[in-house]
């Protein structure tokens, strides 16, 4: 009788283990080796995808530089300037100033001797104090003759005309009176002054020398230089884009390393029809006195634009039906196709008055068939230092 238990199962064979071990193995060692294919092709695909973009290159707008236009001949005047004559007949009795001093308003410059104006003030004088004498025997006798008509000892019409001799007496004075104070005042005209701070220009007469109310003769001319007036005649073609405010660049011929900045203070609203200019004035500080009134100059117009336009380099322009197109690249690669408005050309550069901003992404050298929503790949910014290194080598 066996001693082993009827419900005893006999254990696998030695073999069938080892196939199981040898199986795992195998499908170990399968997977191990196509993971990296599966990573490899993975990776592939994507390459492919980047590389299947075009890759472009893009350029932001810039704002435009100023322009300054071709010197124009220029005309420099002082801020003032005004000949002295005389008011008042007479000899010249002395001058106080000469060619080149600087005065000030109301400074004494010359004196005359007027003999024929002192002796008509004289008789004015004189002619006054009769005038008010006889006032006073009319006043008198006028409110005599008054008292007198309340009594009935004198007629109402010897009473009406001492009180129109009264009233013809009083205007008598008045005008003695308005006579002398115009001789006074003609008077102190033998006393030149100087109507204004500035330089004397110019001395024409001297001491002794007969000078008249007339105005015949100039005595001094005098003129005010610590700022100065620039005339300049623009043409028709530039007279468009001047405007006041604008800033000028006034240029010397005997100073060709110096550069004078002035201001456009007016215009004349219209264009010559004699030489088709606008005559424009310029103002430009001159307190160190380094301009001399009366010279000739040249003037550059800086243009007055507080944004000047945008610009672009012109390899970025489409030309199509629609008009000018640029091809603007947003923030997930796709091309967006804006329209623009152009301005001037530069030639490299063209001036954008519209359709872009210095925060868009537009696209160098589009191709004719470049569409809407394409998808595209930015080209990253080439550095320096590798540009110089394969420069190098």
């Amino acid at each position: 009788m066996s001693s082993e238990s009827p419900n005893t199962t006999p254990s696998p064979p030695k073999h069938f283990r080892a196939a199981l071990v040898a199986l795992v193995l195998v499908a170990v060692a399968f997977i191990v080796g196509l993971m990296p294919r599966l990573r490899a092709r993975s990776a592939l695909a994507a390459e492919t995808r980047e590389l299947a973009l075009p890759t472009v290159a893009v350029v932001s707008p810039t704002p435009g530089k100023p322009v300054i236009s071709p010197p124009l001949p220029a005309e420099i005047k002082p801020w003032i300037e005004a000949p002295i004559y005389a008011r008042a007949s007479g000899f010249l009795k002395r001058w106080l100033v000469d060619l080149g001093a600087r005065v000030e308003a109301g400074q004494l410059l010359a004196e005359i001797e007027t003999p024929e104006l002192d002796q008509e003030l004289e008789r004015a004088r004189h002619q006054l104090a009769e005038a008010e004498a006889a006032l006073a025997l009319s006043k008198t006798t006028a409110e005599r003759y008054t008292e007198l008509l309340k009594t009935a000892s004198v007629s109402e019409q010897e009473t009406a005309e001492k009180q129109a001799d009264f009233t013809l007496k009083t205007a008598t004075v008045q005008a003695a009176r308005a006579n002398v104070r115009r001789l006074e005042e003609l008077r102190g005209f033998a006393r030149v002054s100087a109507p204004f701070a500035g330089v004397i220009n110019a001395r024409l007469v001297d001491v002794g020398d007969l000078v008249s109310a007339s105005g015949s003769k100039e005595l001094f001319r005098l003129a005010q230089t610590d700022k100065l007036r620039v005339y300049v005649r623009v043409p028709q073609a530039q007279a468009a884009g001047i405007a006041p405010g604008q800033k000028a660049e006034l240029l010397i011929p005997e100073m060709p390393n110096r550069v004078f900045t002035g201001t456009v203070a007016r215009t004349a609203g219209a264009i010559s029809p004699d030489s088709r200019t606008l005559l424009t004035e310029i103002e430009v500080d001159n307190s160190r006195g380094e301009l001399l009134a009366g010279s000739f100059g040249q003037v550059r117009f800086i243009e007055a634009r507080k944004s000047p336009p945008l610009t672009l380099p012109g390899n970025t322009l489409l030309f199509r039906a629609e008009g000018p197109q640029v091809g603007i690249v947003l923030a997930d690669g796709k091309v967006e196709l804006r329209s623009v408005k152009l301005g001037r050309d530069f030639g490299a550069t063209v001036e954008i008055l519209g359709g872009v901003s210095t925060n868009d992404r537009v696209m160098l050298n589009p191709p004719d068939s470049l569409a809407d929503g394409a998808k595209v790949r930015v080209a990253a910014p080439a550095s320096t230092d590798t540009g110089q290194a394969g420069k190098t080598k």
